[in-house]
């Protein structure tokens, strides 16, 4: 079963995300913050990390992100940033940091699942 570990302090968000993601037989984890998700990450190795970039804590989505891809156990989980920040600076911060998606708020959930099915399942029509 393929892991999907979300991390996002909004609540609404969350809800709406496993909402969108429950239909398929995807195991879900959740993290409301940079701390908790690299301790999730590193302990589950998720397939997809779908990550907030502001966030409470120490850590924001962009330094958590950085991380994870400079670690060697880590480094393939496919990062999807979640955010949003709309300046051009703040995308090339997330190809700066590995990320292999960025994806602006409001966003489609149905564009959302794509991206993940394509990464998931890429062969499957």
């Amino acid at each position: 079963m393929k892991k999907i570990l979300i991390v996002d302090d909004d609540e609404q968000l969350r809800k709406l995300l496993m909402l969108t993601l429950s239909y398929a037989d995807y195991q879900l984890h959740f993290a409301m913050n940079g701390e908790d998700a690299m301790c999730m990450a590193i302990k589950l190795k998720p397939d997809v990390l779908i990550l907030d970039v502001m966030m409470p804590g120490r850590l924001n989505g962009f330094e958590v992100c950085r991380r994870l891809k400079s670690n060697r156990s880590t480094r393939d989980i496919y990062i999807v940033l979640l955010t949003g920040l709309t300046e051009q600076y703040d995308k090339e911060m997330g190809a700066e940091t590995g990320a292999n998606a960025y994806v602006v708020k409001p966003f489609s959930p149905l564009r959302l699942v794509e991206l993940i099915e394509s990464k998931l399942n890429p062969f499957e029509e």
